[in-house]
């Protein structure tokens, strides 16, 4: 897979920008370098890279709005980088769209491991096998909550009989609900399932994506259980 990937990498510093290259380069990635947003957003429509790696402090055309911009016209995925684990940037670029973050000084394997976690989960957006479990007990791969219909096998949604767009981390988000109605998901079980991580990671990353995805299907459709985690109303 590695080898057939093209990055997109957004990042000012000269240093950071070719080393970080030079690293993916190694692990057979393509990579497309840029050291300022508008130039990144010119290489992101020109190439239609399958992945992109943003800085969030870039010139011209910031890492949030690079991404913004890139998430209006693509569900390709995007990781912000960082260089503060506690920064409102943080939540900024999640919000953008962004799947998923890594914070700087970062160690090129642990990068290309975050990448490959990222991809893998694209590369089967159509869900995990618990979902699919789930969905072969009803007609046709149709789900439904309400007003909210899942179509698991076309990976499509309708809210009120309305196409709902989702990004492929979404979709999964909302098919490991699915396959479990009314089960409360903890913030590190949603991690490791949908996130693919074998390591802890940050929750901020499910709590931006579940309201990112209660805004598309409805506010009251996932509920919030305190000191436990979410799950999907029945």
């Amino acid at each position: 897979m590695a080898d057939q990937t093209h990055v997109l990498f957004v990042e000012d510093d000269d240093v950071i920008r070719e080393a970080t290259q030079l690293a993916l380069e190694r692990d057979g990635f393509v990579v497309t370098a840029m050291p300022d947003g508008l130039s990144g957003l010119e290489a992101f429509r020109a190439n239609r890279p399958d992945i992109a790696l943003l800085d969030v402090m870039v010139p011209g055309l910031d890492g949030v709005s690079l991404c913004r911009r890139i998430r209006d016209e693509s569900t390709v995925p995007v990781i912000m980088l960082s260089a503060r684990a506690d920064s409102i940037d943080v939540v900024l670029g999640l919000e953008a769209g962004a799947d998923d973050y890594v914070t700087k000084p970062f160690d090129g394997a642990v990068l290309v491991a975050r990448i490959r976690a990222v991809l893998r989960r694209f590369g089967h957006a159509g869900g995990a096998d618990r979902a699919d479990e789930a969905a072969s007990a009803a007609t046709g791969g149709m789900l439904t909550f309400g007003e909210l219909e899942i179509d698991t096998e076309g990976m499509e949604v309708r809210r009120a009989g309305r196409p709902v767009g989702l990004t492929p981390t979404e979709m999964r988000l909302l098919l490991e609900f699915s396959s479990a109605p009314g089960t409360v998901l903890s913030r590190d079980k949603l991690l490791e399932r949908v996130w693919d991580y074998g390591w802890g990671g940050d929750t901020r990353v499910v709590d931006v994506h579940v309201q990112r995805l209660r805004t598309k299907i409805g506010q009251d459709r996932i509920e919030t259980v305190r000191g436990f985690g979410y799950k999907l109303k029945a």
